[in-house]
């Protein structure tokens, strides 16, 4: 059987507890205490019944207290499933990201979530949910912002429209008067959200043409062997 560890000789049970007194970790006040009576002569055995632990697991904090003193006695976050993506797949990805998708390949005009995970598994056949990979691109300090239209370069102007009211009918013409009133019937596109630096302002191409659709009414006043209520609309 081997023999014990012993602890490290800058210390002493007093400092041990009265560093117990002033953490206010729960878990590692229980430590120092145990450790506390092991500097006053007490046995493992003992200190572990003051823990609530095992003789082991005592084993461990004095280990733990020699490497890295009172912090080495606080529990430390959990490292957690390593990630899905290595460096040289990282930058990969922020390329792709600030390359942006090519419309007549990738059928794309922009980056969504589900498309990076769709690029990433036809490039290195990783496969990750979307959850995880928008971590990862948050991590690399992307975000989705709003990105300044640019008109693209190979829509066409569309045709003018003549517009305007009628004009009266000159004498000796049937007594009407043709109105009109129009109004934009059509789509409006929103300015769309891209994946970003966070702090910058990206451009993506946006159709901001508009197309009005022209809706006239036609008013007849009242003449003879025609009833006022006779006007059509």
């Amino acid at each position: 059987m081997g023999s014990a560890i012993s602890l490290r000789s800058d210390s002493d049970g007093n400092r041990l507890r009265l560093l117990a007194r002033q953490r206010k970790d729960a878990n590692q006040a229980r430590r120092l205490l145990a450790l506390a009576s092991i500097y006053d002569g007490g046995s493992r055995a003992d200190a572990a019944r003051l823990g609530s632990v095992t003789v082991q697991i005592v084993r461990d904090w004095v280990v733990r207290f020699n490497a890295r003193g009172p912090d080495g006695l606080i529990n430390g976050k959990a490292p957690g499933k390593p990630s899905l993506l290595n460096d040289d797949q990282r930058a990969a990805l922020a390329q792709a990201i600030e390359r942006g998708p090519t419309p007549y390949l990738d059928g794309l005009v922009r980056w969504r979530l589900c498309d990076l995970a769709r690029w990433l598994w036809e490039e290195f056949r990783v496969s990750v949910s979307e959850q995880t990979l928008g971590r990862e691109v948050r991590a690399m300090g992307y975000r989705k912002l709003s990105a300044r239209p640019r008109q693209p370069r190979h829509l066409k102007k569309l045709p003018r429209r003549s517009g305007g009211n009628r004009r009266w009918p000159r004498q000796g013409q049937n007594d009407r008067s043709l109105v009109q009133d129009e109004a934009r019937i059509g789509q409006k596109n929103k300015i769309t959200r891209r994946w970003a630096k966070r702090g910058s302002r990206p451009s993506a191409p946006h159709d901001q043409r508009t197309r009005s659709a022209y809706i006239f009414g036609d008013l007849s006043p009242p003449r003879q062997g025609r009833s006022p209520g006779d006007a059509l609309v």
